[in-house]
């Protein structure tokens, strides 16, 4: 394909960066004197086969080694074949190149100084050296971001230009990457964002905006910058630029006071959108305009952890409110349909998934219990019923590997199962071991009294559902996942329920190849199980898959899943590099090599993708997850108490052993004599319906009262002091005037 080798716009600012949105660097395009240049000095020609380093290139990086004498490197080349050589026939390996350009998990690389270097030696695995090369693919992409579409939210790696999504942008690039900066120890790069966000960043913009997507990647990504800026003074790249220490905290408050207006329905649910400037929320133009279950139900952890830090209750009751309205459904089985009506608060249609509209209302349940450290239990209530649901109607298995499969159910609970996975349905497993350890690792969860089979079988599930989103790596060309996975199911459906314990089937052991030998099945393990449609092909860099790689890493700590993780990152290294290798892209088919790029980073692969797999080689010492709870976005924010601000502002409204609503039975009016009456001057005979109001649940206490004057004082008294607990609503029986206390 022909790639735009211009630059992108011109910057507006030309004053220097340190007080003004301008790019850092002194030189936009390819000129000598730039990091491009340095960098080709380094990788000659050539620097699609392995990743250049981003800058300061130590004493043994390949470019800028010392000149030594001709003998002593020849004595080295020599040493080298001759090593070479005995592995391949020890081995009986035919083609002992093939070992240089294609890197063994079996003899994983020793650490070099040079950390994107195609040759590395043999012995154990250094995952501090791993975590290094991603914080370079970080700082690689955004580098490059930097100096061709800085302020933008939208940036294109091969045309070098972005888009600004409103007026003046939204900071969707740059706020989105500030925590991974910050973990990543990058001190420029983020003091250049906080610049940027103190003389650029407003959200007075008269634009609609998605109410989800900003409160994720936006309102959270200042709010986890004030954790990590805050709770570790000095430890994530302290800076010392003279701005705020609050810059972060003020922008999340004027950011979340202006998103507030689409919760302004009468059911208060919110609004798919929301103007910045006006307030006024709008209904999505699509879906009847209803909005989607998983963004109305995933903005409580970002709203109620700013509540928590302002001491204003206002975030924390519009948060928990939706809540409250969306279990008011009493859904079957904890399974909620992808749309909800925002004026009634009713779901719309009867399609359920854990991928797209739906995946992220499982996640915040059991988030929400954990955020504040346990104390809201019905959140994982809420969480269990769900996960009963799951095994019941969703969980499923292909043929012929019998790889577990979170199915659809696109028709509603009745119908057939759709062998369907979104990639973004990959988050569940390690959501699953979250869930079921709090965060601790398994062999201390074990130890806790509360552990028993339940919690043996959804860490199994979890264990399974992770084979699954891995073999969805592992069927491709590039080793990279589609958008969408289909799969081949048994016929009939295999259905979790239809087994007990043992008798389940699991997918396969291993994911390794069979040798290249006639009459032996050398295709990728799972080939007949995965479909993958060329309209689902694409890879848009996401990051649910290793996600879950890192929650199962730090959970069971088996190291096989940082093997996987590892694979996986070299895949993204390879093909969807660009053609400058400056950056990387999205890119249109899992299935090409060589592959073809859509011209798109997204912001997720700095806020997410990198930073996850950063997480899942570095020590387990960063961010332990029973300290922190990470929002959809990969923003952290700190486990905290209720304390005496805050509570849970409603309770279930109570169900039956099969999860139905139990209707209120209404009491028949008491029949009572003439003398045990009480009088109310002006009214006949009235029925007294006392509400006592325990949050959501109601019980109804009726009374049947005639005229007598005697008692009127008593009952007065009576009334204003249950008025702190209780409200009464007095109705006439017949057609006497009504009377309200």
């Amino acid at each position: 394909m022909a790639y735009n080798s211009q630059t992108g716009p011109t910057q507006r600012h030309t004053d220097t960066w340190q007080s003004s949105g301008q790019s850092r660097f002194e030189s936009i395009g390819n000129s000598n004197g730039g990091i491009t240049n340095k960098i080709s000095e380094a990788f000659g020609g050539d620097r699609r086969n392995s990743l250049p380093m981003y800058k300061d290139k130590p004493f043994s990086y390949p470019g800028g080694r010392r000149k030594v004498p001709w003998y002593r490197r020849r004595r080295i080349i020599g040493v080298v074949l001759v090593s070479i050589a005995t592995i391949s026939w020890w081995f009986g390996i035919l083609s002992p190149l093939s070992h240089l350009t294609r890197p063994s998990e079996k003899s994983p690389a020793k650490k070099s100084q040079s950390s994107w270097s195609l040759f590395a030696g043999s012995g154990a695995v250094d995952w501090e050296d791993r975590a290094q090369q991603v914080k370079e693919a970080f700082q690689l992409s955004f580098s490059d971001y930097e100096k061709h579409a800085w302020g933008d939210d939208e940036y294109h790696p091969v045309a070098k230009d972005g888009k600004k999504m409103t007026q003046n942008g939204l900071g969707w690039i740059i706020v989105d990457a500030l925590d991974t900066m910050m973990l990543m120890n990058l001190t420029t790069e983020l003091q250049h964002a906080r610049q940027w966000m103190h003389n650029n960043l407003t959200y007075d913009q008269d634009h609609d905006v998605s109410t989800f997507e900003t409160t994720i990647r936006i309102l959270g990504g200042l709010l986890s910058a004030h954790y990590l800026s805050n709770s570790f003074p000095g430890v994530y790249a302290p800076v010392n630029d003279s701005l705020s220490d609050d810059m972060y905290i003020e922008k999340a408050a004027e950011l979340a006071d202006r998103l507030l207006g689409a919760f302004n329905t009468q059911s208060g649910v919110p609004l798919a959108s929301v103007n910045l400037h006006s307030q006024e929320g709008i209904p999505s133009h699509a879906d009847g305009g209803a909005s989607s279950t998983a963004e109305a139900t995933s903005v409580q952890l970002e709203l109620k952890y700013l509540s928590k830090l302002t001491g204003e209750a206002v975030y924390w009751e519009k948060a928990e409110h939706v809540m409250k309205v969306v279990d008011d459904n009493a859904e079957p089985d904890g399974l909620l349909p992808i749309f909800i009506y925002a004026d009634r608060g009713v779901f719309r249609g009867n399609n359920i998934r854990l991928g797209s509209r739906g995946d992220s209302y499982y996640e915040y349940l059991i988030k929400q219990y954990l955020q504040t450290s346990q104390e809201e239990s019905l959140y994982n209530e809420m969480w269990k019923e769900s996960m009963v649901g799951i095994k019941k109607h969703l969980l499923t298995y292909s043929s012929p590997s019998n790889f577990t499969v979170l199915a659809e159910k696109q028709n509603g609970l009745d119908h057939p199962v759709t062998p369907k996975m979104d990639h973004l349905v990959c988050f569940m497993p390690g959501t699953i071991a979250l869930a079921t350890t709090g965060g601790q690792t398994v062999a201390q969860a074990r130890r806790d009294r509360s552990w028993g089979s339940e919690q043996e079988e959804d860490l199994i599930i979890a264990e399974e559902l992770m084979k699954t989103c891995w073999g969805m790596y592992t069927v491709t060309a590039t080793g990279l996942a589609g958008e969408i996975t289909h799969f081949n199911l048994h016929d009939p459906p295999l259905m979790y329920n239809d087994f007990s314990g043992g008798e389940r089937p699991t997918g396969p052991k291993s994911f390794e190849r069979q040798p290249n030998i006639p009459g032996m099945d050398s295709r990728p393990v799972g080939t007949d199980d995965y479909i993958i449609k060329n309209a689902d092909a694409h890879n848009l860099q996401r990051p649910e898959t290793v996600e879950s790689l890192f929650y199962m890493w730090r959970i069971t700590g088996d190291e096989k899943y940082r093997q996987w993780g590892w694979q996986m990152f070299q895949a993204f290294k390879k093909h969807t590099l660009t053609p400058d290798g400056l950056a990387f892209s999205s890119i249109n088919s899992v299935n090409s090599v060589p592959t073809t790029l859509r011209d798109n980073m997204e912001s997720f692969w700095l806020a997410e993708t990198l930073k996850y797999f950063f997480l899942l080689f570095s020590s387990n010492d960063i961010l332990p997850l029973t300290d922190v709870v990470f929002n959809t976005e990969a923003h952290a924010f700190p486990r905290f108490q209720l304390g005496k601000l805050f509570k849970t502002g409603w309770e279930r409204k109570p169900r039956d052993e099969n999860g139905h609503l139990i209707e209120q039975a209404k009491a028949e009016p008491a029949i009572v004599s003439k003398e045990e009456q009480p009088d109310i001057p002006g009214a006949g005979p009235v029925k007294i319906a006392t509400v006592h109001l325990t949050e959501t649940r109601a019980m109804s206490v009726t009374s049947t009262l005639s005229d007598s004057s005697s008692n009127t004082d008593a009952v007065k008294a009576d009334r204003e002091a249950a008025s702190a607990t209780a409200e009464a609503t007095i109705t006439p029986i017949m057609d006497e005037p009504q009377l309200v206390t």
